[in-house]
């Protein structure tokens, strides 16, 4: 796995609630900051799969849906 450098600005607090975390948890800052990218871009992903699968059962079932609500 290659790694890239990234920056970033954060508050005061951000960072501190950074730190907090980081040693809450035995972690270093930096790993603490890539767990919480991973887990936002799989909830993104896991939000998008169930939007879609969502709309496919509703046009699917759109007649039903419709009698159901009556």
């Amino acid at each position: 796995m290659t790694t890239k450098t990234f920056l970033i600005r954060l508050s005061d607090e951000e960072h501190d609630e950074l730190r907090k975390l980081a040693e809450a948890e035995h972690r270093s800052m930096q790993d603490v900051a890539r767990l919480a990218i991973r887990e936002r871009a799989t909830r993104s992903s896991r939000r998008s799969e169930v939007r879609d699968a969502l709309t496919e059962i509703i046009e699917r079932d759109a007649e039903l849906l419709r009698r159901l609500a009556q």
